[in-house]
């Protein structure tokens, strides 16, 4: 039986928004930790797999019910996979517009501008979940010459697609459709119902 509440281990509205897009369909109430007073847990690891396999299973033992996290992040190539699991707090503020315009300075001179959006997604269905469901998707594309586009977060201004368009001017559907973290969730679904079957 698929969980009817999930809770997100997340505090990023960007996910949050685009997880409950993307789960609408499949369990009735999803729920960001921080409503349920759950606190983040610290991501310590060096691969996005472990981060993501900690938060879940914070937010699962703290909530006694399913939970789900990602941990997720640009990996350029010209920087030897950087800023990687520190996506997020590659520049000293976190903040998407600083995290980008550093990702800009140190890519000035690269000539190899290939970059990749990866995302590790686990499920734990319960606190004792020995299982937990892990999924990964990837999304490749280049870090382009400067900001484009109004939607997504992240490094979606700066992440541009073989069709030339940035992440952030794609559609919401869109995104969730092509995106590391729709690709991601599409297959931990698969395995979901797998594993209930």
């Amino acid at each position: 039986m698929r969980p009817t509440r999930l809770v997100l281990a997340s505090a990023n509205p960007g996910k949050i928004a685009e997880f409950q897009s993307l789960l609408q369909e499949h369990v009735d109430e999803v729920v960001a930790q921080d409503e349920l007073g759950v606190a983040a847990a610290p991501e310590i690891h060096s691969t996005f797999v472990e981060n993501a396999i900690a938060k879940a299973r914070h937010a699962s033992v703290a909530s006694g019910g399913a939970a789900l996290a990602d941990d997720s992040g640009i990996c350029v190539a010209a920087l030897g996979g950087r800023p990687g699991v520190r996506s997020a707090r590659y520049a000293p503020s976190g903040a998407d517009g600083d995290n980008n315009q550093l990702l800009l300075e140190e890519l000035a001179d690269a000539a190899d501008r290939a970059a990749f959006y990866h995302c590790s997604l686990v499920m734990f269905r319960h606190p004792e979940d020995a299982a937990p469901l892990v999924a990964e998707g990837q999304w490749h594309g280049v870090i382009g010459a400067e900001p484009r586009g109004e939607g997504g977060f992240g490094y979606d201004p700066l992440f541009v697609l073989p069709d030339g368009r940035t992440a952030a001017e794609l559609a919401p559907a869109d995104k969730n459709a092509a995106s590391h973290r729709g690709l991601a969730l599409a297959r931990l679904l698969e395995m979901l119902e797998r594993s209930q079957a």
